[in-house]
């Protein structure tokens, strides 16, 4: 599912759908002719008034959708720094890792450390090739295009190299498998490379609360219970097949409409939620793993396997962060 974890936002041409034919009563009863005329005239002017379907979806926005989304940004927040008080301030019955840390052998710590060393060293990767990409007018011209094969192509890419990267078995020093994930986070910055144009303090701006909202969930999931955002493995799966879903529909449908806007508003403030629970989810998964996978198992830990996940949930909650701070769901209400 790591592979799969951008989700690349388009706008593009309306939906086609097939409208709604009226058709009026020819009224035959000569003796009640006068009240039958003038309550099938009324029908008409009634019906008339009727919007179709795709009347109905395409009519422009009323804003609530992105009221909707807000709202549950900031309700999600207010949860979030919650949790981060109530299990920082110790007041959970269950020990967390941060509990056990002091107790963690040093194998268990030196493969948290090498996980989050090659984390750090994906987005520096990716933060350089999309300063690359930037200055190639030809690479820039291909990732803007708004059409389905640049979208189709970006996904491909990522895809493959994400499956590349996660095939290799992993050795300790610079290799094959290495190699693949440096090319892996190149592509992805690549394909995010666009976001450039909404302005540098702008990214900064991101960048810094993107950088505030992975420390606060990490804080969380290292105080919570061992396992206590396992169990959202379920949810957290089909959350992100309705964000997906939400994603290809913007592809086609114009926010701008009244289905558009509701698309666009899961994919953006509804993503923003679903990568912060993906967030803790995978962190308590990476701290699981350390402390159970065996020291001599045929198959070694695998610290870069474990990174692309809370690289992937970082690089999407920074994508959706910056959609929201460039004010464009606040002009697509105007």
């Amino acid at each position: 599912m790591n592979c799969l974890r951008i989700l690349v936002l388009h706008t593009s041409k309306p939906l086609v759908t097939r409208q709604l034919l009226v058709e009026r009563t020819v009224v035959k009863n000569v003796s009640r002719g006068f009240r039958r005329e003038t309550r099938t005239h009324t029908l008409g002017e009634t019906v008339g008034k009727q919007k179709s379907f795709r009347e109905s979806i395409m009519q422009p926005t009323s804003g609530k959708p992105f009221a909707i989304g807000q709202a549950a940004v900031a309700g999600a927040s207010v949860v979030g720094l919650g949790a981060l008080c109530f299990y920082g301030a110790g007041f959970s019955r269950q020990e967390g890792a941060i509990d056990r840390a002091a107790a963690w052998p040093q194998y268990v710590r030196d493969r948290i450390h090498a996980t989050y060393m090659y984390f750090g060293g994906s987005l520096i990767f990716t933060a350089a090739t999309a300063a690359t990409v930037l200055r190639s007018p030809v690479l820039m011209q291909f990732v803007t295009r708004s059409s389905f094969t640049s979208f189709i192509v970006g996904i491909g890419a990522m895809m493959a190299s994400g499956y590349l990267v996660q095939s290799i078995p992993y050795k300790q020093g610079f290799g094959a498998k290495q190699l693949a994930w440096m090319f892996h986070s190149g592509v992805v910055g690549t394909v995010i490379a666009p976001l450039a144009l909404l302005g540098g303090p702008l990214i900064i701006r991101a960048a810094v609360y993107t950088a505030g909202v992975v420390g606060g969930l990490s804080a969380v999931a290292m105080c919570a219970p061992s396992e206590k955002f396992l169990t959202m493995g379920g949810p957290l799966a089909i959350g992100f097949g309705a964000v997906f879903a939400a994603s290809i529909g913007s592809f086609f449908l114009p926010p701008t409409t009244a289905l558009g806007a509701g698309l666009y508003s899961i994919s953006v403030y509804g993503g923003l939620i679903l990568f912060s629970g993906l967030l803790l989810y995978d962190t308590q998964k990476i701290i699981k793993r350390a402390e159970t996978h065996p020291l001599y198992a045929a198959v070694p830990y695998d610290p870069i396997n474990e990174s692309i996940s809370i690289y992937m949930d970082t690089i999407n909650i920074f994508i959706r962060i910056a959609m929201i701070l460039s004010g464009q769901g606040g002009n697509r209400r105007k």
